[in-house]
């Protein structure tokens, strides 16, 4: 058998070689008819099908939507399918031949279709009522023909498919992303049965990686995916009636790399059809013979790949012209150049072509410089006129390009010195250079100020006089400090702020007094702050400022020939602090004389703000909520320009008080499939220059790329691409990643009203089985009880229509009648208010469960909190969590379950690593203070005295696959520091710090820049977990059985209290 198997993949290597180059289309999901005659699959997001043995295929849907996933009714004369043409996928069915298409699901949740049952009903999962912190979706039915669906059981899953014969519903448990291979933790995917029958639950796999997409041929026999072997390849298993399986998986196929991604098989186990590579085969799994699928379709795309596009938003960048005459602005990676007035519109594009042109600037009013990935990395470009007789950007009709850098590294951020004379710019990932301005613009001699090889100096901002440049630089802490730097590297750079909490953003003032920055340093948020830069205005400040009634006058003409002096001596010493609002302060610019601050606030919008240097005479200069960001000054000093949230263009005029828009038209030509060229290619440079480990988790980057760019550019639609570029990310094997891509489709956007009742269909309607606190059912006004029948809403009868959720579409926030009998057939009227968002309200429901569970298995000894992420809101409730539920008790049980991370895990431990070391006692507590004084031991003034609050009695925390992130270094940390018993499942094993990067066409990849190791181990925590001390696996029906884990837990805390 293993010989044959063997024979099977040096055949699969051959027609994959031999067809690599074919025109084939990157079909893709393809599901087999019962009876193994025709096969179904997507391709430029519809359904096509095909005759098994291949050639003309036939489009069954055409929409703008994205539709896959197709599944064979179990008679073969119908198709299911995924359709996001509302805005979100929902489940369609229509019949072989593609008529009668009719929606089954309207949820604005996403609804994936999984399989079908014997009853002709269609199974799917999705996120509804019942999923209230779970990783995992909910699995439903509904019928083909229509009505409202039905939760299957309760428990969580995905994948899920019906035996033949209805006895069991198998289903894949485990949140591990498809495409990351190697991965083996906690996290995988495994197959599980749910016994009708019996009404029991049974692990069938349990390999550390993953095993999923499994699939019935006949009622005993399964097929799945696995990577037990190495890459993704078919498995078969045997069930007997106890659902134990009758023998260890048999592989089917046996690849060694690019594994099979999805696959179908028909009932009599003749043929299987799989998407491998880019494109499908069949396989005759009695025979072992493996053929490329032949398909013939018809190539029209749903859109035009050459796209003629006018924008009026979108810009992600501008910059004004040394006279303030011109506007340069990016769209799309080209370069616009307008008038600098709000009555003309149009533009002129200086740039033409499909790659990334960024950071531009004006060199002058006639040279642009900026940064282009035109030859394959970012270098430095300029760009000015090139027809005769004009020296205009704006009017000529030719432009030279010219290329001013070419490293190896690569440069970004061109920033021009205020004479236009000089230039700084980063290169590669830790240089800081300045180079001289030769000509009109070439540049000359270069300056490296820093080199450090790891972060790069950011916000780069020029002296008034040209001398000096200040920056925001990280050290190997992370903590971002302040630094001034002369520009000729005559001096090392010398950090003005000294803190350990982030400072950046630095600001110069126009008259050279002052260097303005923003501090996180107290209050919790980001304040602004500056630093006198000469002693005696310091010293001034202190003693005489208040005392001057005529604040020196200061023109434009004033600041050309500032001659900025900087007393270092005590430097950090000399801060002040200007902001202390509500949220964070942004986007710093300074007035001409000094005196007055600029920036943006989010107090209750985000609006433009001005104060004094000291923090007095604050307003607002907008209060319409103008998401302003980019704020900067003009040459002149008298408007500040900005960008606005949806890309627009904005100034304030200081002179006038006025807030006016600067309107554009940017016309330009998209090359769809050039963009997607790039976009590959930058997202995979990004993570070639940013991924934490330079050795890529032993993968060779450079090959993968070879590998999977020719696949991605074979991509029929946006979300296709997308899955390949995840495909290529999912070979690192590392958490925090994922390309996130843009999507043409402009389809449908519909929101479900939710009133917080789960319900079950009935003739007359639909009955309500639970009722979420304080959701819109829960409300004194319109209550609703479990056993009420919902019979119509909005003077719709509900066994009118095919789905009761298809009457609360678009009644989000709209008060909606509601016609309600209850469970001794009386009829009444409920007005009620559907919102579009429960998460909060489940969420609390989920937690008041495990306190009352905690106060049943403890007998009322100890407390529950759980840390719904590792952020400020989640910490600020453990803070009050700790007096509301610990006070009186003898413990508490910290839960970190289905915790996505953040970075809060270094608070968490101060209050629970505090040590007390004194006690104190107020007079009249006690009447003989020497003899009763021992009663007061466990008292002190904590919340008056410690900058967080603190526990200083037992605790044990609770812990599984679906603690992630920061709540993995929590679990870490809670173990190393033996500050108590972890109990529960090995954590996700991922822990990585991430950022992100924007790509071309509002794409968006993240980028794991920073690894994590346990301190104790040297671990990766990346790929190693948080291992509990001890391990309890609750039920996939835990939520309506015993949490095993919790109760495990309270036993063991109670019986280290009892033993202490």
């Amino acid at each position: 058998m293993k010989k044959l198997f063997l024979t099977v993949g040096i055949l699969f290597l051959f027609f994959s070689i031999s067809l690599a180059q074919s025109d084939e289309p990157f079909a893709r999901f393809p599901a087999i008819s019962p009876d193994g005659s025709t096969i179904a699959f997507s391709y430029q997001g519809d359904i096509w099908t095909v005759p098994a043995e291949g050639g003309r295929a036939w489009r069954l849907t055409l929409h703008e939507a994205y539709e896959a996933y197709p599944e064979w009714s179990q008679g073969g004369n119908q198709i299911a399918f995924t359709s996001d043409r509302h805005g979100n996928d929902d489940v369609f069915v229509m019949d072989q031949n593609g008529s009668q298409i009719k929606r089954l699901t309207y949820h604005s949740t996403d609804d994936e279709l999984t399989g079908w049952t014997p009853g002709n009903s269609v199974i799917f999962t999705s996120n509804r009522l019942f999923n209230q912190v779970e990783w995992e979706p909910e699995i439903h039915t509904v019928g083909a023909e229509g009505g409202t669906p039905d939760r299957f059981f309760d428990s969580f899953g995905m994948m899920a498919e019906m035996s033949p014969d209805g006895r069991f519903l198998v289903f894949v448990r485990g949140y591990n992303k498809e495409f990351r291979k190697r991965y083996r933790g906690s996290a995988n995917k495994d197959i599980w049965l749910y016994d009708l029958e019996n009404e029991s639950y049974h692990q069938l796999t349990d390999f550390k990686g993953n095993d999923m997409y499994p699939t019935f041929t006949d009622s005993r026999t399964l097929y799945f995916l696995s990577e037990r072997n190495g890459a993704h390849n078919i498995h078969k298993v045997k069930i007997n009636d106890d659902a134990s399986p009758n023998y260890s998986p048999i592989a089917v196929t046996d690849f060694k790399d690019d594994g099979i991604r999805y696959f179908d098989i028909d009932d009599q186990e003749q043929r299987i059809v799989y998407e491998r590579k880019t494109g499908l085969f069949t396989l005759d799994p009695q025979e072992g013979n493996s053929n490329r699928l032949p398909l013939d379709v018809t190539q029209d795309q749903r859109f035009y790949n050459i796209e003629q596009k006018t924008f009026t938003e979108d810009a992600q960048e501008f910059d004004v012209s040394p006279s303030g005459e011109w506007l340069a602005f990016v769209i799309e990676g080209e370069i616009f150049v307008k008038h600098n007035d709000p009555s003309k519109q149009r533009s002129v594009k200086v740039t033409d072509h499909p790659y990334r042109d960024r950071d531009v600037a004006f060199l002058n009013d006639s040279t642009l410089i900026f940064a282009s990935d035109r030859n394959g990395q970012y270098d430095l470009f300029s760009i000015q006129p090139s027809q005769k007789d004009t020296n205009d950007l704006f009017e000529s009709l030719q432009f030279e390009t010219k290329q001013l850098t070419d490293t190896e590294m690569g440069e970004r951020n061109p920033v021009v010195s205020p004479h236009g004379k000089k230039v700084a710019f980063n290169r590669g990932r830790g240089q800081l250079v300045v180079s001289k301005v030769s000509g009109r613009d070439n540049l000359g001699e270069e300056t490296i100020l820093v080199d450090n090889g790891w972060a790069e100096a950011s916000d780069v901002a020029w002296s008034p006089d040209n001398e000096w440049l200040a920056y925001s630089m990280p050290d190997l802490d992370f903590n971002h400090e302040i630094y001034i730097h002369p520009a000729d590297n005559s001096k090392e750079p010398v950090n003005i702020s000294k803190h350990p909490r982030p400072d950046t953003d630095p600001v110069w003032s126009p008259d050279g007094s002052k260097v303005a920055f923003l501090s996180n340093r107290n209050n919790g948020d980001d304040d602004v702050w500056f630093a006198w830069l000469n002693k005696r205005d310091w010293q001034r400040t202190k003693l005489d400022w208040d005392k001057s009634k005529n604040p020196k006058v200061v023109s434009p003409e004033d600041t050309v020939g500032v001659n900025v002096s900087i007393d270092f001596d005590g430097l950090y010493k000399r801060l002040h602090q200007v902001t202390s609002m509500p949220g964070d302060e942004s986007n710093i610019a300074i007035s001409q004389d000094g005196q007055t601050f600029y920036f943006v606030g989010d107090d209750a919008d985000e609006d433009i703000y001005k104060a004094k240097w000291d923090g007095s005479q604050i307003s607002a200069l907008t209060d319409q909520g103008v998401d302003p960001n980019d704020l900067r000054l003009n040459t002149d000093l008298n408007s500040l320009y900005f960008m606005q949230g949806g890309g627009k263009i904005g100034r304030y005029d200081l002179e006038k008080n006025s807030l006016e828009q600067l309107p554009y038209r940017a016309s330009m030509k998209i090359n769809h499939n050039k963009q997607r060229e790039q976009i590959f290619e930058e997202a995979w440079r990004k993570l070639n220059v940013n991924f934490y480990d330079p050795n890529f988790h032993g993968q060779d980057w450079t090959a993968l790329k070879k590998h999977y760019k020719p696949w991605a550019l074979k991509t029929s639609t946006d979300r296709d691409f997308q899955d390949v570029v995840n495909m290529m990310l999912g070979e690192l094997n590392a958490s925090h990643m994922g390309f996130y891509g843009s999507d043409r489709a402009e389809t449908q956007e519909t929101r479900t009203g939710l009133i917080g009742a789960e319900v079950e269909p009935t003739s007359n309607g639909v009955r309500v089985v639970r009722v979420v606190p304080n959701s819109p059912a829960d409300r004194e006004m319109s209550t609703l009880n479990v056993g009420d029948t919902i019979t119509a809403v909005g003077g719709q009868q509900v066994a009118e229509v095919d789905n009761y959720y298809s009457l609360l579409s678009d009644r989000v926030d709209t008060p909606t009648l509601l016609q309600v009998q209850n469970s001794d057939g009386e009829n009444r009227e409920v007005v009620i208010e559907p919102t579009d968002n429960l998460s909060d309200q489940l969420y609390n429901e989920w937690v008041e469960k495990r306190k009352e569970l905690t106060e049943k298995y403890s007998n009322g000894k100890l407390g529950y909190i759980h840390v719904e992420g590792m952020n400020w809101p989640s910490f600020e409730r453990f803070e009050r969590e700790l007096v509301a539920t610990g006070e009186d008790k003898e413990g508490i049980v910290i839960d970190v379950r289905y915790n996505g991370g953040g970075w809060t895990t270094d608070y968490l431990l101060t209050v629970l690593k505090y040590r007390q070391h004194a006690y104190t006692i107020p007079r009249g507590a006690t009447d003989n203070l020497s003899k009763n004084k021992t009663n007061f031991r466990e008292h002190y003034p904590f919340g008056e005295r410690l900058p967080l609050s603190s526990w200083t009695k037992h605790s044990i925390t609770l812990a599984n696959q679906n603690s992630y992130s920061n709540a993995e270094i929590f679990s870490h940390a809670y173990k190393q520091l033996d500050l108590g018993t972890l109990v529960g499942e090995p954590t996700f094993g991922a822990v990585i710090s991430t950022g992100g990067a924007g790509l071309m066409g509002g794409s968006y990849v993240r980028l794991p820049f920073r690894g994590w190791f346990v301190k104790n181990t040297d671990n990766n925590m990346d790929r190693v977990p948080a291992v509990p001390d001890i391990k309890v696996i609750n039920p996939p029906d835990y939520r309506s059985g015993e949490d095993k884990q919790l109760k495990r837990a309270v036993n063991e805390l109670l019986g280290q209290i009892d033993s202490d």
